[in-house]
């Protein structure tokens, strides 16, 4: 299993690594076929951030959809802490749902996905197991900067969307739904409920954009 640290506006100490270590040692007990491990540690400089300075990001690469888990504490320590309970949970969900699917092999329902989900915490990030984002200059002397990234996907079902989507930890996961052969997303409503939106490309309208 590789495990790969970055640290951003902190330089990522032997000590806390040997901690990482430690802690990253129950991953393969849920995923025995784990690739790779991405842990990116950032510190907010900004003293109005003091609560929340340091933040920890754990992508797991295994076969199948990438889990992905994140969280900000004072400590760099505690951040890890809570985002490995998250990690874990998730494997956990993911090693259930395997051995369901073995056992019957039988799809399960939006409606048994979301009540099955109903538990598991949100939590807001960038796409999980995708590149880092690249930055693309706006045009002219406009300070607005947008970020570009290019997520690799495959034909699924609106029940496997919304899995992948709690895996990562969003509220929202872009996808290409295999019923409609459109691009989609699927989002987060008020408490568990969910929506998903259609792209039906008009020709007409893209003319009269372009």
């Amino acid at each position: 299993m590789e495990i790969v640290v970055t640290g951003r506006h902190v330089q990522v100490s032997d000590r806390f690594r040997r901690h990482l270590d430690d802690k990253l040692a129950k991953v393969p007990q849920l995923a025995p076929r784990v690739q790779r491990l991405d842990v990116v540690v950032t510190h907010e400089a900004n003293p109005r951030q003091s609560k929340a300075c340091d933040r920890v990001e754990i992508t797991c690469h295994v076969k199948g959809p990438v889990i992905r888990a994140e969280a900000c504490a004072d400590d760099k320590y505690a951040a890890l802490d809570v985002a490995m309970d998250k990690l874990l949970e998730r494997l956990r969900r993911a090693h259930d749902r395997r051995r369901v699917h073995r056992g019957r092999h039988v799809p399960e329902s939006v409606a048994q996905a979301t009540a099955r989900l109903a538990d598991l915490p949100s939590l807001n990030g960038a796409s999980g197991g995708a590149p880092e984002a690249e930055a693309v200059p706006a045009e002219g002397e406009s300070p607005i900067e947008v970020r570009e990234k290019v997520h690799a996907t495959a034909p699924m079902k609106l029940d496997q969307a919304l899995y992948e989507m709690e895996l990562v930890g969003h509220d929202f996961y872009l996808f290409h739904d295999s019923d409609t052969d459109r691009p989609s997303v699927v989002y987060r409503r008020r408490g568990w409920s969910y929506g998903v939106i259609h792209l039906d490309v008009d020709e007409m309208a893209r003319e009269r954009v372009g």
